[in-house]
């Protein structure tokens, strides 16, 4: 029954559901998730904030209800997200048991909305301080969200050298054509609404830790009282005779998705690399390119991550779709013809032609800015920081790709990781911890890709260790 803009539903029989079980119901066309937890009824969303995929199929632990597709986390209480990918919460209902059934009772308002923000402050006049964020990725935006949602009334300065506001960078390789509008993570007013200001197309150069101070590119500055540093990472660049031609690409950001995605109708696409980029654009591109051919140092694509079988299966797949494989070379050398990309010669003497090459060799922290500066950072130019995202200069934070942190699975060995959730996880851990909170970095890995209709994802990390002697 329905009175006005409240809503009251019957679900089931008290008995229907066993001590730790979840159930997905319809409420009205809206999809919603029941459980019973120490014989305690609670009901939420029925679907991922991320992704909206269906929380029924996912693992209930004790309060926590994980997602099935990509690893995210809900209390079943509060609807709160509690571990990563996604940004938002779950609704969650009130629910009512009277002689012997279920119900629940909410509003229209709440049912409609699938995804709820936390609630988040302002700034506060008469409150000095400042947290710059440099970059605007995964662990940027989670950072200046999670501060607001903690309390923090000081100023939030967002910069980065992209023209855009934050994005779901995880589609510039499974979704090429897509506008950088559609894949923006929050719209313009999100941030006014919550005083998060986002300073686009500004290049750090340099940074004073020691006054505190942000020099960009253009000349111009900017002051802080805490800086988090999430600059993610950068494409390697090919070394090769030839890599400077007309058309030989790398995928960083939306103009480049859709410059490739433009570029490749109908034409030879040589894609250099065989890991995760390479292997979602050789499959984005297959029904599109007049050939696609793949080059890669090992037997199989994933092979050092997922291993041989999972890579042969992954190889299988694509070459079913018309996809070519060159294993165990690499590029000797990309020729032209009046600076425009014509073939590319392989180590082994194979010869292919290419009317565009696309590199996918890897990523280096992008964090060249801070050469010179007091902040310590490994050989491949990681910065270290320990357990709380501090680096080793005080008041100095940083988060995602660009960090060597210590992995709590694997008793605090450092690791370097590329994935999104747990850029997400370092950014919260971050803001936290600048308002001395004092919580450490502790989530597993997780990582997906999703080739021609299948998904594959892994959770964990492989510790590769020196035999002992």
């Amino acid at each position: 029954m329905s009175y006005g803009e409240e809503i009251t539903q019957e679900l089931c029989g008290e008995s229907d559901l066993k001590d730790g079980e979840m159930r997905e119901f319809d409420v009205q066309g809206h999809t919603i998730l029941l459980v019973k937890s120490n014989g305690i009824f609670s009901a939420v969303g029925g679907k991922c904030s991320h992704y909206g995929a269906p929380l029924s199929k996912g693992v209930l632990a004790g309060d926590r209800v994980r997602c099935p597709w990509h690893g995210a986390c809900f209390n079943i209480k509060t609807g709160d997200i509690e571990e990563y990918p996604g940004l938002d919460s779950l609704p969650c209902f009130k629910v009512i048991v009277d002689n012997g059934s279920v119900f629940i009772n909410t509003s229209k308002k709440v049912l409609e909305n699938a995804k709820r923000v936390k609630a988040m402050g302002k700034q506060k006049q008469g409150d000095r301080s400042i947290v710059a964020i440099i970059g605007s990725g995964a662990a940027a935006l989670v950072c200046a969200e999670t501060l607001r949602q903690e309390g923090y009334t000081g100023r939030i300065v967002m910069v980065t050298r992209e023209k855009h506001l934050p994005y779901d960078r995880t589609k510039l390789s499974k979704a090429m054509n897509a506008k950088a509008s559609d894949i923006y993570l929050r719209p313009e007013d999100f941030f006014s609404s919550h005083d998060i200001e986002v300073l686009t197309e500004k290049k750090v150069v340099s940074i004073n830790t020691d006054e505190g101070k942000i020099k960009f590119k253009d000349y111009s500055t900017l002051m802080y009282s805490q800086l988090l540093i999430a600059t993610g990472s950068s494409p390697r660049e090919l070394t090769c005779p030839g890599s400077d031609l007309q058309n030989v690409l790398s995928l960083r950001t939306p103009e480049d998705a859709n410059a490739i995605s433009e570029m490749a109708v109908g034409k030879n696409v040589v894609i250099i690399g065989n890991s995760f980029i390479g292997m979602e654009v050789a499959a984005f591109l297959s029904d599109k390119a007049s050939c696609v051919s793949v080059i890669g140092r090992s037997d199989f694509p994933f092979q050092s991550v997922l291993g041989p079988k999972v890579g042969e299966v992954a190889m299988k797949l694509l070459k079913e779709r018309g996809v070519n494989f060159y294993s165990r070379t690499e590029p000797r050398e990309i020729r032209g013809e009046n600076g425009q990309v014509k073939e590319v010669i392989l180590k082994n003497g194979t010869t292919l032609p290419a009317d565009v090459v696309i590199s996918g060799i890897g990523t280096i922290p992008a964090a060249s800015f801070l050469k010179g500066s007091r902040i310590a950072m490994d050989t491949r130019g990681a910065i270290f920081v320990d357990q709380f995202m501090r680096t080793s200069v005080p008041d100095v934070f940083a988060a995602g790709d660009v960090v060597s942190f210590p992995l709590s699975i694997m008793e605090g060995h450092r690791a370097n990781i590329g994935h999104w959730q747990m850029a997400q996880h370092h950014g919260r851990i971050a803001a936290l911890n600048m308002l001395n909170k004092q919580v450490p970095v502790n989530s597993v890995p997780f990582f997906w890709t999703f080739l021609l209709g299948k998904s594959i994802r892994y959770a964990g990390m492989i510790l590769w260790l020196p035999c002992p002697a």
